[in-house]
C-alpha cells in the first residue's frame, strides 16, 4: 500500500524552510549589488579625483592646399591612462603643437632646423619644453653656443612624408632653415602610400585630407593637393552591435569605466573593420593587388619581411617618391636634408625595414640618423626611452634623440658653419 501523507506540519515546515531560504538569498543578493555600487561610486570618485581629464582631445582644421593641421591656438589634451600620463598642452598660431614660431629675420640670421614628421614630432605625450627640438635647442646653446641653432616642430600624427610636404612649403620653409631633418617612423611606409591609407584610416584613395600621390596616364608617380571634400567619401564602416555603442557612450562620461577599458577589463574590436574596407577597395582598380597580397592587417605587418607583397613593395616607391620630393625642394632652397630613423623598431641597422629606409636615402644621398646606434653606443636601455604601453618616446627619449641629433651636427659642422 503507499505511505501515508506526511503530517501537515512537516509540509508547513518545508515551506517555511524554503521562504526563509529564498529571503536570505535576496538579502545576499542585495547587500552584494549595493556592495559592487559602493565600489563603483569609489572607483568613480577616486578617479575623477586623481586624473585631470577622461581622454585626449583634438581638433583639427582643413587649410586648402595643405590638409588638415591642428586648429591653431586651441588647447590639447592628451590622456594616456596605461602610464597615468596627462598632459595639456596650446597648438601655435599656425596649427602644430609647438612653440610660436620665430620671425624670418631671426630664422636666417642663424642655424635654423625645422623638424618635420607624425606623432614622433608633434609628441601630444609630454610638455613642449621636453620635447626634442626643444632639447636640442638648449643643448646647443651650451654645447655649440657659435652655431646659432634654433628649432622648429611642424608635426601631424598619421602623416607621411608626401603628406607633409605642405609643412615645409607652407611653413617651413619661411624661416630660411639650413637644415630639415625628416624623422622617420615605420608606419610612414603605410602613409606615404594611399592605397594602405585608405585600409587603415576608411579613406577613399582619390580623396585624400592630406597632400597624395598618384599614377598618371603613362604609370608616373605625380602629386595630388588635398581634397576638402573627403569626408563625402568616407568608406561605410561596420554596424557596432547595441552593446558596443552603449560602452563607448559609457567609456565617454565615465572615468571608472574608462579605466577598465584601457586595462582590458572589458573591450570589444577585430580586425574586421580592416577587412571590409581591404575587400571593399580591392574591386576597384587602383587598388586591385590588395585582394591578392594584402592578407594581414596593418597592425600585424611589418616593413621587417625578406619578402615583400606587392601592396607593400609600391609603398616603398611612394615613400622613395616623397623623400625625392622633399630633397628637390630643400635643395632648391639652398638647405641640407637628413633623416631621423627613431627607435629601435625602425633604427636598428641589419633590420629589413631599416636597411629598406637606408637604401632610399642613400639613392639620394641623403643620411640617416640612428637614434637606436646611438643610444647603443652610450649604454642605454632603448625601452626606458618610451611609455609603458606606448610607442612613442617619454621625456628621456626626447632627450637621447636630441642627443644624437647634437652628436651628428656636431660630427658635420659645416651644416651650421
Amino acid at each position: 500500500p503507499p505511505p501515508p501523507p506526511p503530517p501537515r506540519k512537516y509540509v508547513r515546515a518545508l515551506l517555511a524552510a524554503t521562504r526563509t531560504t529564498l529571503r536570505m538569498a535576496g538579502w545576499n543578493a542585495l547587500f552584494v549589488v549595493l556592495a559592487l555600487l559602493l565600489l563603483a561610486i569609489l572607483g568613480e570618485a577616486y578617479f575623477r579625483l586623481t586624473r585631470p581629464f577622461i581622454d585626449t582631445e583634438v581638433r583639427s582644421v582643413f587649410v586648402d592646399g595643405v590638409g588638415l593641421i591642428r586648429e591653431p591656438n586651441a588647447e590639447l589634451r592628451y590622456a594616456n591612462w596605461n602610464d597615468d600620463n596627462f598632459v595639456v598642452s596650446r597648438i601655435n598660431s599656425q596649427g602644430f603643437l609647438d612653440r610660436e614660431p620665430l620671425s624670418p629675420e631671426r630664422g636666417a640670421a642663424g642655424c635654423h632646423i625645422a623638424f618635420i614628421g607624425d606623432s614622433f614630432v608633434e609628441a601630444m605625450e609630454v610638455p613642449i619644453t621636453d620635447k626634442f627640438h626643444a632639447r636640442l635647442e638648449e643643448m646647443a646653446a651650451r654645447e655649440l653656443p657659435h652655431s646659432g641653432i634654433t628649432t622648429q616642430a611642424y608635426g601631424i600624427t598619421s602623416t607621411g612624408q608626401i603628406n607633409q610636404l605642405p609643412f615645409y612649403n607652407e611653413y617651413a620653409r619661411r624661416l630660411s632653415p639650413k637644415l630639415v631633418v625628416l624623422v622617420f617612423y615605420l608606419n610612414d611606409f603605410f602613409d606615404n602610400s594611399p592605397t594602405l591609407r585608405a585600409v587603415i584610416y576608411g579613406l577613399d584613395p582619390d580623396r585624400m585630407p592630406y597632400m597624395s600621390a598618384q599614377r598618371d596616364e603613362y604609370g608616373a608617380l605625380k602629386l595630388r593637393p588635398p581634397d576638402p571634400e573627403y569626408e563625402r567619401f568616407l568608406l561605410p564602416r561596420l554596424p557596432k552591435a547595441w552593446r558596443d555603442r552603449a560602452w563607448d557612450r559609457l567609456t565617454g562620461i565615465s572615468y571608472l569605466a574608462k579605466w577598465m577599458d584601457t586595462k582590458n577589463l572589458w573591450q570589444y574590436g577585430s580586425y574586421l573593420q580592416f577587412r571590409a574596407w581591404r575587400d571593399m577597395l580591392a574591386e576597384r582598380p587602383c587598388c586591385a593587388s590588395l585582394a591578392r597580397t594584402y592578407a594581414k592587417m596593418y597592425q600585424d605587418t611589418q616593413f621587417n619581411e625578406e619578402s615583400l607583397p606587392p601592396a607593400l613593395e609600391e609603398a616603398l616607391e611612394y615613400t622613395a617618391f616623397g623623400i625625392d620630393q622633399f630633397k628637390r625642394r630643400v635643395e632648391r632652397d639652398g638647405a641640407d636634408l637628413a633623416i631621423l630613423a627613431v627607435t629601435a623598431e625602425m633604427g636598428r641597422r641589419g633590420d629589413p625595414q631599416f636597411e629598406r629606409l637606408s637604401a632610399i636615402a642613400e639613392a639620394y644621398g641623403i643620411p640617416v640618423i640612428s637614434d637606436y646606434d646611438y643610444m647603443v653606443s652610450r649604454g642605454y636601455n632603448p625601452s626606458n626611452g618610451r611609455w609603458r604601453d606606448d610607442i612613442h618616446w617619454s621625456a628621456t627619449g626626447h632627450r637621447w634623440a636630441a642627443e644624437a641629433v647634437l652628436e651628428w651636427l656636431k660630427a658635420n659642422r659645416d651644416v651650421c658653419e
